[in-house]
Formats: C-alpha cells, structure tokens, sequence
C-alpha cells in the first residue's frame, strides 16, 4: 500500500540545520516540513523589514537550502516552510537565486501570498469585524495605531494547490504549523475537504513533527537521560498510509522515538484534547493510542476529526511600551538576604525618581525566577543557597521611564550588600511588542498562489 513520509526539518527559527540536512541527504522520506514561526516572530520580522526591505524572512532556510537544496532536489524530496515570515516575496527571490547560482535550472518555487491583513484592517472593521481579544482583554480601539502585524493562521489547501502545480518548495507566511505537514499527505492520497478523521490525522502528523527536535527526545521531562546522542539529535518522520500512521526517525543519528515522548508532544499545546482546534479540522484525540512497534517506531491511533470552525486565528502584533532587565549576582553567605536588600535599594531610588511603570517583576535566580510562586523552598534551603542572581524588570508606556533603572544596577557592586557582581553589560531599553489574539470569519481570507521556475 502507499505510504507517504514526511520529516520535520524545523521547531523554530534560530533552530540547527544539522537534523534538517540528515533527513534531506538520508532520510526516507518525500517531504520534509521546517516550521519557524511563532506567534511573536512575525512581528520581530515586520520591525526588520521597515529597518530593510530585503529583511523580514528566515535567512536560515536559505543557509539550509544553500547546504542540500540539491540533494533534496536530486532525491525527489519536497519542502514546505513558512520561512517567507513578512516578506514572502523576498525569500522566494533569495531561494531562486540560491537554486540558480548551484545550476537547479527548473526547479519550481512555489509560494502563498494574503496571510497578511494589516492593510485590509480599515476594510474589516468597516464590514463589523471586531477584532475582539480571545483572553476578552482590552479594546482594539486601544492599539489599533500601534499594530506591527496582523497575520492569518491558514490551512492546507493553498499549500497543496502549489503541490498540484509541481512546487518543488513551497514557501508560505504564517500557514498553521500542522497545514504544513497535513497539505502533501491530502495531495498524494486525495483526501476530501470533509473527511475529519483522515484530515485529523494529519494534522496529528504536524503536530508531533512541528517541533523538530521536541518530538524526537529532545525536551525530554520523563527521560532525558535515556536519549542517545543528544548531540547529533535527529528529527521525527511521520509515516501514514491508508489506514497506517507512525512516528520513527531517520537512521544513523541520535534521538529518541518512544511512546512516553510522543505523549509529550502530543499532549503540547493541546488545551482541549477532545477539541484541538486547528483551521482545517477540529481534532479530537481524546481517545487516541500511541503504541511502541519497534526501536525508535510509535503507530498512533484513535485520531478522530469533527468539522473545522467558521474563524481562522488572526495574530496581531503591537507595540506595547518599553522594558529594561538588570541583574545582580550575591555570593554566599546570606546570598538571598543580599539580593533582598539590594532589591529593597533600588525600588527605594526608583521611588525617589518617579517612575512610572506598567509592571515591575523581581525575581531571584537560583530560588524562583523559574517556578514564581510555586517554588517552595525551607528556611534551612534558602540560607544555605550557594549563590543567587537578583534579576529586575521594569515595564513602561515612556522609553524615558525605562531608562531610570540602567544607571542605578552596576553601582551597588560597591554601594550595597557585599559581594554583588554585575554582569552581562550594562542593561538597555528595549521595544516591548504585545500580542493581541482574536477570531475573523474564514471568507475574510482571499490567499492567491503562485510558482516562480529557476531559468
């Protein structure tokens, strides 16, 4: 029977090529899926695009296709990306002129264009779109000049209709990270637009491969310390067929495909697992079996699917003020009681300049800064503390408000509680940029499709 193998090349961008390259050069598989985006990373791309108009996309996946765009064309291996981030078509021209100088006469570039509605915000409001916030925060009204972005999460059919074209990569803006990976198995096996359970499990496909190295023992809570060659961690296939869907990765690397991490990344994300919704089903898993079939091989089962919702995810981005973070580090003893004080010192100096801030957090690295008010430490614990980093962050509407805390951090290595030491630099202002989630109707949408051929 047909089987269809997809890899996942990507978790996020900044992620390592390395497992992307193995699976290009030595993966069994047809398609390979690199997610890098998330939901802040547009707008970081929207602030570099208006700085440089080349800017605005994942460099990266051009560093990975420069590495093994040919033998990914050479092996018949097909790439979907979201890598165009805020500029799409600049990384379809960066990508032609990668093919072309490495002689890929013929290599066919697909892309996705209409994810971004920024522009089309005027019109939407003016036809009753509310832009209302799913976490009922706020008013759209109060950020509506200070939008960076406004960018759909969409489904899989533009990326198959590039795939029915010949798109030997297609290259998408913010495509849902499981389109991705769902777009070539209903390509190759013709699935209906209305058959859930099938589109369900492909989904489930994208969503244990969305994370790279995540689904393959890296991230590992239960038992990282069973994960072999975490150095050279290689990524997870999905396989399905007809009536087949497993999870194993490539051979000759490291990593770890067992049932304990895949209910990992299964359960990731998932609020609701007998409703994870996605913009091309709404999943349920609740159900769902994961089963070890061999080394380094889980068969999934139990997906099942329910009609997709009649709104798509709008993620917008905005600027939300300013921050400044400095830190301190205290040596024993009374390292805690140190950083105490020197907190006290300086919520006093900030007083006495009048800041005016959104929020300010305190948090003591080495006690709480990860758990906050979960970690539960004893008196004898938090005396005996080897060492702890005083770690402050101020929030504000004004950049001038921000800047009140930098001069006050590195004088306490001298003027406060013995043994400060401070590091990392001295502490700047930086752009704060907001997420604004909310819902529009699904015909709000109007995606075009496009293939460039390398000449």
């Amino acid at each position: 029977m047909k089987k269809i193998a997809i890899g996942g090349g990507q978790g996020f961008w900044g992620d390592s090529n390395d497992a992307a390259v193995h699976l290009l050069r030595h993966g069994d598989i047809q398609y390979l899926g690199c997610d890098y985006l998330a939901e802040l990373t547009l707008s970081i791309m929207a602030r570099q695009k208006l700085k440089n108009p080349d800017a605005g996309y994942a460099r990266d996946f051009i560093g990975l296709m420069r590495e093994a765009g040919a033998d990914a064309y050479r092996r018949g291996i097909r790439v979907i990306t979201n890598a165009g981030g805020m500029n799409i078509a600049g990384a379809v021209e960066a990508l032609r002129a990668e093919m072309a100088a490495q002689g890929l006469r013929g290599y066919r570039i697909g892309y996705v264009l209409g994810d971004d509605l920024k522009d089309r915000i005027p019109d939407l409001l003016a036809q009753g779109v509310e832009f209302r916030n799913i976490d009922d925060v706020g008013d759209f009204s109060e950020i509506r000049d200070q939008v960076f972005n406004a960018n759909v999460y969409y489904g899989h059919e533009a990326i198959a209709d590039c795939l029915a074209q010949g798109a030997d990569t297609v290259l998408c803006g913010r495509a849902a990270d499981s389109a991705m990976f769902l777009a070539p198995f209903v390509h190759e096996f013709g699935w209906a637009a209305d058959d859930w359970d099938d589109l369900a499990r492909g989904i489930m496909a994208g969503h244990l491969l969305e994370c790279g190295g995540q689904g393959s023992g890296g991230n590992f809570q239960y038992g990282w310390r069973q994960v072999p060659d975490m150095d050279d961690l290689g990524f997870p296939i999905a396989e399905i067929g007809p009536d087949t869907f497993e999870i194993t990765k490539a051979e000759n690397c490291g990593g770890l495909i067992c049932e304990q991490s895949c209910k990992e990344q299964f359960l990731y994300e998932v609020h609701d697992p007998a409703n994870y919704l996605t913009p091309d089903v709404n999943v349920d898993i609740s159900r769902a079996t994961l089963t070890q079939t061999g080394e380094n091989r889980v068969r999934v089962g139990g997906v099942r699917g329910k009609p997709r919702p009649d709104t798509l995810k709008l993620s917008i981005g905005y600027h939300a003020g300013y921050k400044v973070v400095g830190m301190l580090s205290f040596a024993w003893p009374d390292a805690y009681e140190k950083a105490q004080y020197a907190a006290e010192i300086l919520m006093k100096k900030m007083r006495r300049k009048g800041l005016q801030a959104e929020d300010v957090h305190i948090s003591y690295i080495g006690l709480n800064s990860l758990h906050l008010g979960v970690a539960d430490m004893s008196p004898a614990q938090i005396e005996g503390l080897n060492e702890v980093v005083l770690r402050i962050a101020v929030r504000t509407r004004e950049k001038a408000q921000a800047a009140k805390l930098i001069p006050e951090i590195a004088p306490l290595q001298l003027n406060g509680p013995p043994g400060a030491s401070f590091f990392g630099g001295r502490p700047h202002v930086q752009e704060v940029i907001g997420l604004w989630p909310t819902l529009i109707p699904r015909d709000a949408l109007k995606l075009t499709t496009h293939i460039l051929e390398v000449e």
